[in-house]
């Protein structure tokens, strides 16, 4: 009897143990957040700038600059943070005065939550592509950038724009230094976001097709309004 109620009694601390940690897992689990993949031979997501990859932009931006981003949905302009986010002001109108961002696709798309888009990769792909891509689960996209890197910009001290509806931010990996190319629109209040990764514009007109994009939608081109030339 001793032996038998031992071995009930071994099955319940089993049970009790495997629950916990299932609540653990479940308590530990991230939120998830708009932030570029790492290459797919990495299981960690983390990618730290190498030497000659963080780059300093050489364009100044003056603070007056804006974005009207011509989308496969209609027009959205956006005011940028040039004074409060001047790196990646600056290498975000450098990246789109060069043509960087024509007919680039949306990649992602989280309902109520963000869209992004911004990877070269998805420049050859026509937007049937991209959607199947996306829905196969083993897309690289995500994972594309410019080359190089950025250094993060939102300490609230010296950057205090939030994730508001329209807030215009640039993904990265793990590394707080590690965006390049990939933007994505907050479709809602974000807080949680607040801190960690950088607003560098506000949406200011065009909130209805911000709305609309989804994955395969194309932006044909961004105009930079308003830069020193």
């Amino acid at each position: 009897m001793i032996t038998r109620n031992r071995a009930l009694l071994s099955a319940v601390l089993a049970v009790l143990m495997m629950s916990a940690l299932v609540v653990a897992g479940c308590a530990q689990a991230p939120a998830p957040v708009p932030e570029e993949q790492a290459p797919p031979a990495e299981t960690t997501a983390t990618s730290v700038p190498e030497e000659g990859q963080l780059k300093i932009p050489a364009y100044k931006p003056n603070g007056k600059e804006t974005a009207i981003f011509t989308t496969s949905k209609g027009e959205i302009e956006v005011e940028l943070f040039g004074t409060d986010a001047p790196i990646h002001v600056g290498n975000f109108v450098e990246l789109a005065e060069s043509g960087f961002y024509a007919d680039t696709k949306f990649h992602r798309f989280e309902e109520g939550f963000v869209v992004q888009g911004g990877d070269p990769q998805s420049k050859e792909m026509t937007s049937e592509e991209v959607i199947a891509e996306v829905a196969s689960q083993a897309t690289v996209l995500g994972t594309g950038g410019p080359g190089h890197m950025i250094k993060g910009e939102f300490d609230p001290a010296t950057n205090p724009n939030k994730h508001t509806e329209g807030a215009l931010g640039m993904a990265r990996s793990q590394s707080p230094d590690s965006a390049g190319s990939q933007f994505y629109f907050t479709l809602s209040e974000s807080p949680f976001l607040d801190g960690n990764y950088t607003v560098f514009g506000q949406v200011i007109k065009g909130l209805d097709v911000m709305q609309q994009l989804r994955v395969g939608d194309t932006v044909d081109k961004i105009v930079i309004v308003g830069a020193t030339k």
